[in-house]
């Protein structure tokens, strides 16, 4: 374990030239440099994050959810009670095919559309209530809210944010203040709790996806951590949040059936996640962390590391406003932005013609980065807009 510590711990990939660990170990009285052991407090903040998001739903979201008139609904239609049919729904596919549909109707002598309404009824039971998914927005409205706010309070005080040169001024060996702290350490501890929450939260198609985001945005916020670069994480950080939060009022709006909000809300995102993404985050990020930081420092390993990564990003962004700019015309043309289709309640007649493959040549376009934040999508063919952008945005982050 020593020698894989050291090998990882390298001062030759995580530094610049002539800088060791041992010139960060012991700073001057009073000052502090970032330091990876501090991350560990991250673990505990996103325990009480998930502990105050379920009292959040139960007791605030809930109730404004009543006022506006959005309950629990009951499952109309259950299953009937089928070993055979619930095994293969719970070990093999929860969508058979035709060929795994006529050898269930030969081996229960059942129709096929009898099957077919046996798995969508079955499908139906776990899909989640509106109830359950304004909650959940609602929560990550507020969260996301409140750390942009707070971004733009801590940022609007800070050198960096107006002259970005002050990013790599006296790099590595810059302080860490208690706020710049707080920010990095509040935002990471919010995507542990999404990692953790993500295994009770309402199931979706971009389950893999979102798991991936999440765990790519604790590795990236972790890294410029351990890194020192702190200043210029907190400028990424912030763009991301810009957008998050006005996705998730428009899916409230959309669950509470205000569609003319909605549209409106989904454009102003759409608008604030071009400007954002396609010329702040290039303009402003990029150009500091490619060329001001190669002037100031010069490059290093992990330095290009973490620039391949952010390239990656605008490569991502540049997808996702793509799709993004696809729903926001669809919407603006036709007035409504649909519903997300990732986790509603199936309709009779389109999943029975959806088996057969009949429908496949359709264009679906479906509601609600990013991006769960997240941060966010839109679809052609069969691919839901809220699956891709979900991955974009919550910094719905990195």
């Amino acid at each position: 374990m020593a020698a894989l510590s050291v090998w990882f711990w390298n001062e030759r990939f995580w530094l610049p030239h002539n800088v060791t660990w041992a010139d960060l170990a012991d700073p001057a009285p009073g000052v502090e440099y970032p330091k990876a052991g501090h991350l560990l407090s991250a673990l505990p903040l996103a325990v009480g994050i998930f502990a105050v998001r379920i009292l959040f739903e139960r007791f605030i979201a809930s109730p404004c959810a009543f006022l506006l008139h959005i309950h629990a609904a009951s499952v109309h239609w259950r299953a009937t009670p089928n070993p055979v049919l619930e095994k293969v729904f719970t070990s093999i596919t929860k969508c058979p095919d035709s060929r795994r549909l006529d050898g269930l109707s030969k081996q229960l002598d059942w129709d096929v559309r009898k099957i077919q309404r046996w798995f969508r009824h079955r499908r139906n039971q776990d899909k989640p209530s509106i109830l359950t998914k304004f909650c959940e927005s609602m929560w990550r409205l507020i969260f996301y809210l409140f750390m942009f706010t707070y971004g733009i309070c801590f940022l609007w005080k800070c050198p960096w944010m107006w002259d970005t040169h002050h990013c790599w001024y006296n790099y590595p060996y810059q302080v860490l203040t208690p706020g710049l702290y707080h920010y990095y350490v509040t935002e990471l501890g919010f995507y542990w709790s999404l990692m953790f929450s993500q295994f009770t939260d309402i199931k979706r198609k971009d389950f893999p996806i979102m798991f991936i985001h999440h765990l790519a945005t604790v590795s990236l916020i972790s890294f410029s951590y351990a890194n020192n670069m702190l200043r210029v994480g907190s400028l990424v950080m912030c763009v991301h949040d810009a957008s998050d939060f006005l996705l998730e009022a428009a899916k409230l709006t959309n669950y509470a059936k205000y569609q003319r909000l909605c549209d409106f809300l989904f454009v102003l995102f759409a608008v604030v996640f071009f400007i954002t993404r396609l010329v702040l985050y290039p303009l402003w990020i990029l150009n500091t962390t490619l060329f001001e930081s190669w002037e100031m420092i010069g490059p290093y390993p992990s330095w290009w590391l973490f620039n391949s990564l952010l390239l990656v990003l605008q490569v991502l962004h540049v997808i996702w406003s793509y799709l993004i700019a696809g729903i926001a015309y669809k919407a603006l043309v036709r007035g409504k932005v649909s519903k997300d289709d990732r986790s509603d309640v199936e309709s009779s007649s389109e999943e029975e013609v959806d088996t057969n493959g009949a429908n496949n040549k359709g264009v679906k376009m479906a509601f609600s980065p990013k991006v769960e934040n997240g941060t966010n999508g839109h679809a052609v063919a069969t691919i839901t807009w809220p699956q891709q952008i979900r991955s974009s945005s919550s910094s719905s982050s990195w």
